[in-house]
């Protein structure tokens, strides 16, 4: 039997073509007749407002640009022949804020009215693009001269999930980051994490030193005794391994918690 504990809380182009892959529920409704167009011809107030949108952002950048117009833009693929800031708005109140309604998970997003397959893919285009960018500032680099890099990693990738993940950050000899991997899926409130399983797999990348990473969905990264009991736990079995653990972070909503720091390892 494997030792198991847990980590627990305590008590694409963006302008490209308007036309998407597939529509389907509300994105899919046209223009009643007397609003229907020649050639799909978009109504001047729409097609108007969109040009003066991309124009700003391409002029201003996203500084330019409040998150409903952000997601304003995003939306305009998948819906085509709508005006989207109602949604975009809708969108916002429901998730808090740009992130939020980016990273929401797709069952809440499919609850949305005016929310259908095309909305959520371009949603998650751009979710898993912020993903694969804050990666590979980190990936192959000194953890040491990365380390904001890192941190707003972790923030893209696990701030906002609705259930705890935990990650391993393997490094080489020279404290490059060689590998990034999720080593278990949880609950809310609740990861099962193998200290085996960990040491086993920083022998087959030949690590020689870790960080640990948790979510905490609550969005309050305080440790629970668990969450320091299993960081000691693998903190001596790497030790014994000769295998060094710099650090483990927990990620909240809008910060995170270092055992280091705190003085917890």
């Amino acid at each position: 039997m494997k030792p198991v504990s847990a980590f627990s809380e305590s008590p694409l182009p963006l302008f490209a073509s308007e036309t998407p892959l597939a529509l389907s529920g509300d994105e899919a409704n046209p223009f009643s007749a007397k609003h229907d167009l020649p050639n799909n011809r978009l109504p001047s107030y729409i097609s108007d407002h969109r040009q003066r949108l991309r124009e700003r952002f391409l002029s201003g950048g996203p500084d330019a640009l409040p998150d409903y117009e952000m997601l304003e833009l995003i939306l305009f693929r998948a819906i085509p022949r709508q005006d989207v800031k109602p949604l975009a708005r809708r969108l916002l109140d429901k998730f808090g804020d740009f992130n939020g309604v980016i990273t929401a998970p797709t069952a809440r997003l499919r609850q949305e009215h005016g929310v259908g397959d095309a909305v959520i893919c371009e949603l998650k285009i751009i979710e898993a693009a912020a993903g694969r960018l804050a990666r590979a500032r980190v990936l192959h680099r000194p953890v040491i001269s990365s380390w904001n890099a890192l941190l707003d990693y972790c923030q893209t990738t696990m701030a906002h999930r609705e259930t705890e993940q935990f990650r391993v950050f393997f490094l080489d000899r020279k404290n490059t980051l060689i590998a990034d991997e999720a080593q278990a899926q949880g609950t809310v409130d609740h990861v099962p994490v193998y200290p085996r399983e960990v040491m086993k797999r920083a022998l087959e990348l030949n690590a020689s030193a870790l960080i640990l990473v948790h979510n905490h969905p609550s969005g309050d990264p305080t440790p629970s005794q668990s969450d320091i009991d299993m960081t000691h736990q693998i903190q001596a079995a790497g030790s014994a391994l000769g295998i060094t653990l710099h650090d483990h972070l927990v990620i909240g909503k809008s910060r995170e918690l270092s055992f280091r720091s705190e003085g917890l390892i």
